[in-house]
């Protein structure tokens, strides 16, 4: 089981904002994308993830091996943090979620409705779902956000398990997460051409 990324050009709103991205992973391993605010990172794990098509390149993932982390935390505000568990893990035919619950302490919250938590316990639910999924890559778009230190430093910790069982991540982040083993992909060095951005728009003249 390998991720593979070939030559991938990838657009937002029609302008095209990277060229020829490629990079592969193999268990074990985690992919740091690095870039500022704009330059493609949350187009390209979107991308990655199918959520939209890519201007040209390859991409070969694991068949329904891919869990998706955005920005939204992804959570019923009316049902429990318990009941927002057990729903995602029914959808990928997951029994247990006792494991997420620990993992990202939220034992003693799990009867409290999800509107009612904090952002930072809410983000912390929206990222428990990736241990119910069962998945072995997970692409993670600032993951972080709304988390304190020793959230962080949690979850940070449940990567690392993650990697150690054979799992992979993208993950799209500015925080150090206490990963060294971690490959840091510039992506500034992908960033599309001007001529690249003058033939794409010719097209639709």
């Amino acid at each position: 089981m390998e991720c593979m990324v070939q030559d991938l050009s990838v657009a937002r709103g029609g302008v095209p904002l990277l060229q020829g991205v490629g990079f592969s992973l193999v268990p074990g391993e985690a992919l740091v994308l690095r870039a500022p605010n704009g330059a493609g990172k949350t187009t390209l794990l979107r991308c990655l993830a199918g959520l939209q098509p890519p201007l040209s390149g390859q991409v070969n993932l694991p068949e329904e091996g891919v869990a998706y982390a955005s920005h939204a935390d992804g959570i019923k505000t009316q049902l429990s943090v318990r009941e927002n568990l057990r729903f995602w893990a029914s959808v990928h035919g997951v029994a247990d979620i006792g494991e997420a619950l620990e993992r990202f302490d939220l034992v003693g919250l799990q009867t409290r409705l999800a509107g009612h938590l904090s952002a930072g316990q809410k983000r912390r639910l929206g990222l428990a779902r990736l241990l119910v999924t069962g998945r072995p890559l997970w692409l993670l778009d600032e993951p972080t956000v709304s988390l304190d230190t020793s959230a962080v430093a949690l979850f940070g910790d449940v990567v690392r398990s993650h990697l150690a069982g054979g799992g992979m991540a993208i993950i799209a982040t500015h925080i150090d997460l206490g990963l060294p083993e971690a490959r840091v992909l510039e992506l500034g060095a992908f960033k599309a051409r001007a001529d690249t951005m003058d033939t794409f728009d010719e097209a639709f003249l």
